[in-house]
């Protein structure tokens, strides 16, 4: 959107609607009366989606056991079926992700695989931005192998919401065994240059890994040709697998080898799993990171989302998602400046996701109870952030406008005045 083409009003929004090409918002269950803001925390449920879980109930009623080898698709090779539909999203190659387990365990099976500290280097390199789960996976691995807290090494922001890339280098020094950093930051939106990320540990010896639930779906990745070593991402976000949806494995092809660090029966090699050998035999792929036996439940609705991705393309996913949250950043910097609001994401295209992260020194938490009463769902991130990310497969202009709009109401009428500053259990 350049600046020319920009214009605050209402008129505005429906014309940019009108020119979409292609409109998937009849795809997904969208709730009449309501704005959905929130598909960065868990994405709409899809028609599609709707479907494929169907077809796997109905499987089940049929088939019993019969469906492990005769559900349509097979319940045996379906993580490895979504994973190969996966890994165009993300620029892998065959084998090279897995759909299984959650983020939080998946973190916890590549570290055990990964984190190998030896001589002078020991330490495993985070951030105090990333999200808590994924700390709390790392601190609990440093306990279990008994290293010390000081091998956690938690790279500081300089603002509260970003990283600067030059201090992560910075910190690739010699006592560094492992990278572990998100794609996204969850609470600000800021996207990390993965590429050079990765080319600069490597050129140090540093194995490198990133969580990926904040982009994948919303951002075009090249993880096998940036030498990206490992990845992980949920799927109930950008792409829309519902609530407690399997997760997503991603190594690199040259760590296939690499012994799992959390072994299960499903990441037995194929040939063999039903042999019920005692030695475990590895998978030759990403399959190797399974564990347990997959969740056909929490899986079949990603199937149908898969499929609405490869009909729209996930670059013009994040060609969409860009033009949407310009438009969105734009109205908001129009807010009046009494209104107190400051959007704190990145403004240049290449360094934000799919959402835009709006704070307000003191009514945040009131804002967004007025937005939810209005019927506009955002999400709330303790202090003071409200999240608001319009997706590409079923947000349009309008809804952008009527959101910021609204924004603007609740400050001028002072209707926030009538929440409680208190805010709700799960935001």
């Amino acid at each position: 959107m350049t600046e020319h083409t920009y214009d605050s009003r209402a008129e505005f929004a429906a014309e940019m609607d009108r020119r979409e090409a292609r409109n998937f918002e009849s795809r997904f269950f969208k709730s009449d009366g309501t704005i959905y803001m929130d598909g960065n925390s868990l994405g709409l449920m899809s028609v599609d989606s709707e479907a494929a879980l169907l077809r796997a109930a109905d499987n089940f009623k049929r088939l019993g056991i019969g469906g492990w080898m005769s559900a349509d698709p097979p319940w045996f090779t379906y993580a490895e079926t979504l994973g190969a539909k996966m890994a165009g999203l993300v620029g892998a190659q065959s084998g090279e992700v897995i759909v299984t387990g959650s983020t939080t365990l998946n973190i916890h099976s590549l570290l055990s695989t990964f984190y190998k500290p030896r001589g002078s280097r020991t330490k495993l390199l985070m951030d105090e931005l990333n999200f808590p789960s994924d700390i709390y996976a790392a601190a609990g691995h440093m306990r279990l192998l008994g290293r010390p807290e000081a091998d956690l090494v938690l790279l500081q922001s300089r603002d509260d919401s970003t990283l600067d890339e030059d201090d992560i280098i910075g910190a690739f020094d010699d006592s560094i065994a492992l990278v572990l950093l998100p794609s996204v930051l969850y609470r600000s939106g800021q996207l990390l240059d993965i590429e050079r990320l990765t080319k600069a540990a490597h050129a140090r010896g540093i194995l490198i890994g990133f969580d990926c639930c904040h982009s994948a779906g919303a951002v075009p990745h090249r993880l096998h040709e940036w030498g990206v070593d490992f990845a992980v991402w949920c799927c109930y976000k950008y792409l829309n697998g519902g609530p407690g949806a399997s997760a997503a494995v991603y190594v690199h092809q040259r760590h296939h080898s690499t012994p799992a660090g959390l072994p299960g029966w499903f990441g037995n090699d194929k040939a063999t799993q039903f042999d019920m050998r005692p030695n475990f035999e590895q998978a030759g792929g990403a399959g190797a990171w399974q564990a347990g036996t997959p969740h056909i439940f929490s899986m079949a609705p990603i199937e149908g989302s898969l499929n609405i991705f490869a009909e729209y393309g996930i670059d013009n996913v994040r060609e969409k998602s860009l033009r949407l949250t310009s438009y969105l950043m734009r109205l908001a910097d129009d807010l009046p400046a009494e209104h107190g609001f400051t959007v704190i994401t990145p403004r240049e295209p290449h360094r934000r996701g799919g959402h835009i992260a709006l704070t307000h020194p003191t009514e945040s938490i009131r804002v967004n109870s007025c937005l939810k009463k209005r019927g506009i769902v955002p999400d709330f991130r303790f202090p003071n952030i409200i999240r608001l990310a319009p997706i590409a497969l079923y947000n349009n202009f309008r809804e952008v406008w009527q959101t910021v709009n609204a924004v603007r109401e609740i400050m001028e009428t002072r209707e926030y005045l009538s929440e409680s500053n208190d805010r709700d259990t799960v935001s």
